[in-house]
């Protein structure tokens, strides 16, 4: 098989995307969140991070203690987490990943696990795949009538018996 067409396991591919990334998945959804929360009060607190995160404060510290090592984050004990400004562009992009997804999710009329499919697509998308979801997101905002034309194609089908559930629990 040519180079890059191995078929790996979803860990192979997580293993070797690890190899490119600083930030673990749960890393990255840590500063998503505080650059979300710091772009409208300037910083956060560890017990708010962790609600907005629905983890343990404890958790929230550990990590932001490896935010801070890695220069992202500037944080005292007890104290409010502000972000640096390579923390910044780093949340800048995670978040503006985030909408990327959830506007071609929408576009596809994804509703009920809108919020559960980006955050697990966001972690493993490839940047060729996010730039040519940014790109398609922009082909329907320029031609309404093509995204007008799905919704009723998929009206048609909606309803159709197609099992897609998985078939064992």
């Amino acid at each position: 098989m040519k180079k890059g067409k191995e078929f790996h396991t979803f860990r192979g591919y997580q293993i070797l995307d690890l190899e490119d990334k600083i930030l673990t998945s749960s890393m990255e959804d840590y500063l998503e969140m505080i650059y979300r929360i710091c772009m409208e009060n300037g910083y956060i607190r560890i017990n708010i991070l962790s609600r907005k995160l629905n983890v343990r404060p404890s958790s929230t510290t550990k990590i932001i203690q490896k935010l801070g090592i890695l220069g992202l984050v500037d944080y005292e004990k007890y104290g409010i987490i502000r972000l640096t400004d390579k923390g910044k562009a780093l949340g800048n992009y995670l978040l503006r990943r985030h909408e990327i997804i959830e506007e071609f999710l929408l576009n596809l009329g994804v509703k009920e696990t809108l919020l559960k499919d980006t955050e697990m697509i966001e972690h493993s998308i490839s940047p060729n795949t996010l730039k040519n979801f940014y790109i398609f997101n922009k082909f329907l905002q320029e031609n309404p009538s093509i995204s007008n034309f799905y919704i009723k194609f998929k009206e048609k089908y909606k309803n159709e018996d197609i099992e897609l559930t998985y078939p064992i629990k």
